[in-house]
């Protein structure tokens, strides 16, 4: 068979979609990246991502069906495409690829009160759909930082984590059946009345098995009333004890959310010290306005020696900050915040009253806007999120921080509590003598977090997916299960064109059987 032509396959995008489709550079351009950091460092080298042949927006199911027959056919790679929020390389265009954008799938099919589910297609934006949801009484109670920039397709395809995951659980909690488009063009449905449950292959697979194009989620009743508090605790493993304890006793609190030594500091109160070296990184963090030239002198001195700097965090008092948020009825809300109250004075902890969990909520998507003062700074920031059970969190913790330490400067808070142990959020930021020196730092830093987490035999991921992030690591942590995943990407995208590359390195996928 001919390869087909970059004009042919345009022209049959073209006949399925009409003038919904962009083949101009500046499309292209925006269209070649999410939000992984790599990629700036990437395009700071002047090593920038390969731009897609074109970018499409469909409006239906039939559509998106229409455009997979398509490319798989004429064997074109398809990244599907969201919001672009995504921090992993999972949506990064792909060499003579297209990328298929669902923003435009945007309709709340059916909202069903008697069984408390609600029927959405995939473009839906987060901050919107909840803001529909509130308008009926409901909530899906999934609150990721992105959420004024993510999509419904991109929380199920990524497995997220919203904010108030101790409460109403992660993304796969909510799903109850997914309509998903599979690599030969036909529409699917997954739910059904018994056997084996299909929802999990889909859910967090990043489009490499199907493109979702609706979801049916759970929701829950707007909660009629919340508790805040913040708590000092006297050391970090306090505070762990109490996140276990109320976890453990059944609570379900919204939001259990501890911050370590620097990022304690960071965050920041009123006796909180304001000079020196932390000082001025507190103010770097925590600033706003323009990175002036003087700015940018000070973050890069600050940045350029980690290890002197985490050895100064290391001799930080060993308090933490812990933020509490409870909802439901009012006799929960506060059920919950005073039984919260009783573990934390236990272990000798200081109550700090509502201000510190109302000063949370008011800024609790303001991480996801303050990373860009950084690279305009000449340095690199990055997060991290890995999970494990109680018993090895502290000891995680320890490993990562010290596999990375000479690299960058680290902190971490821990959140996403669950009776069975917690995630823990890592931020490191660097600098380098230019940027390919950056990008070379950064890659060190991301190859000794994972191996130090996979020593750990904890999970590299929690919430923000795998993507290319995660991609080196993904044989040593799924084993023999990859042999399923090359068995699941032959029977659902027989043609292998569906974001290939995305979560295995093609040479790390066995040949499965009857594969071609």
């Amino acid at each position: 068979m001919a390869t087909p032509t970059p004009t042919a396959i345009r022209d049959g995008l073209r006949s399925i979609v009409g003038d919904r489709m962009s083949t101009t550079p500046p499309d292209r351009t925006a269209y070649a990246r999410d939000l992984w950091p790599r990629t700036q460092l990437d395009r700071l080298v002047g090593d920038p991502p390969e731009r897609p042949l074109a970018v499409v927006w469909p409006t239906s199911p039939e559509e998106v069906a229409a455009i997979v027959r398509l490319c798989a056919a004429q064997r074109v790679p398809i990244v599907p495409f969201g919001a672009g929020s995504g921090v992993c390389g999972g949506a990064r265009a792909v060499p003579g690829g297209i990328v298929v954008d669902l923003k435009r799938l945007k309709r709340i099919r059916r909202i069903d009160r008697a069984a408390m589910v609600v029927e959405v297609e995939a473009g839906f934006v987060g901050e919107r759909f909840e803001r529909t949801l509130e308008r009926h009484g409901l909530t899906l109670g999934h609150f990721p930082s992105s959420i004024l920039c993510s999509t419904v397709g991109g929380w199920v395809a990524a497995r997220s984590a919203g904010q108030c995951s101790s409460r109403y659980g992660k993304i796969e909690d909510m799903v109850v059946d997914l309509e998903v488009v599979t690599g030969d063009g036909r529409i699917r449905r997954t739910a059904r009345a018994g056997g084996l449950d299909w929802n999990p292959i889909f859910t967090g697979s990043e489009g490499t098995l199907g493109l979702i194009t609706a979801a049916t989620l759970r929701v829950h009743a707007q909660p009629a009333a919340r508790a805040f508090r913040g708590w000092r605790m006297p050391s970090v493993a306090a505070g762990l004890e109490v996140m276990r304890r109320t976890m453990q006793a059944g609570l379900r609190p919204a939001v259990m959310r501890m911050y370590d030594s620097l990022d304690t500091l960071l965050v920041g109160s009123k006796d909180d010290a304001k000079g020196g070296q932390l000082g001025r990184l507190k103010a770097i963090f925590a600033g706003t306005g323009q990175v002036d030239a003087l700015k940018q002198r000070a973050t890069r001195a600050a940045l350029a020696s980690p290890r002197l700097l985490n050895f100064a965090v290391d001799r930080l008092p060993d308090t933490a900050l812990l933020v509490t948020v409870t909802e439901g009825s009012e006799a929960e809300a506060r059920r919950t915040d005073e039984a919260i109250a009783d573990y934390a004075l236990a272990v000798g902890a200081l109550d700090l009253g509502e201000q510190p969990g109302r000063a949370w909520m008011a800024h609790r998507y303001d991480v996801s806007y303050k990373q860009s003062k950084l690279y305009r700074a000449g340095a690199f920031v990055d997060t991290f999120e890995v999970a494990t059970t109680w018993d090895g969190i502290q000891p995680l913790y320890h490993a990562v921080r010290r596999a990375v330490s000479a690299e960058v400067l680290v902190m971490a808070h821990f959140s996403h509590v669950y009776p069975g142990g917690c995630s823990i959020y890592f931020t490191f930021a660097g600098t380098g003598r230019d940027p390919a020196d950056m990008r070379r730092r950064y890659a060190r830093v991301w190859q000794q977090a994972l191996d130090a987490t996979v020593a750990r035999g904890a999970a590299i991921a929690h919430h923000h997916g795998a993507g290319l992030s995660r991609r080196s690591h993904m044989p040593a942590t799924h084993g023999e299960a990859a042999r399923w995943f090359a068995a699941l990407k032959a029977a659902c995208d027989p043609a292998g064109i569906l974001n290939p590359g995305k979560l295995f390195a093609p040479d790390d996928i066995p040949r499965a059987e009857g594969g071609r």
